[in-house]
């Protein structure tokens, strides 16, 4: 039965995804502990800005790729407008971040 999926598939994907999700947040949450840290450690405002400033690159992409995984996840059961829709929301975050 190539190319069919079973739910036993799905279920198995789905819990790939959900452990991958969180410890992506759990990595991201560390990097950000761990920049706070350093801030604190050089007591430096403009080391500080540069340390934040890498933070900003970090921040997006744990956002897309836990988005992306969720969403391939969930694919069999959200409509492909609501699809559309959180794409269209992230990219509108995205864009706000990039322009601010």
């Amino acid at each position: 039965m190539l190319g069919k999926k079973t739910s036993k598939d799905v279920v198995t994907f789905m819990d790939k995804a959900l452990i991958i999700i969180i410890a992506l947040r759990i990595m991201s949450g560390s990097i950000e502990l761990t920049a706070a840290a350093l801030m604190f450690k050089f007591n430096d405002l403009e080391k500080a800005f540069y340390i934040n400033t890498l933070l900003a690159l970090v921040g997006p992409v744990v956002l897309i790729v836990t988005t992306a995984l969720a969403l391939l996840g969930l694919a069999e059961k959200i409509s492909l407008t609501r699809i559309i829709c959180l794409f269209c929301g992230i990219s509108l975050i995205l864009f706000s971040l990039k322009s601010a």
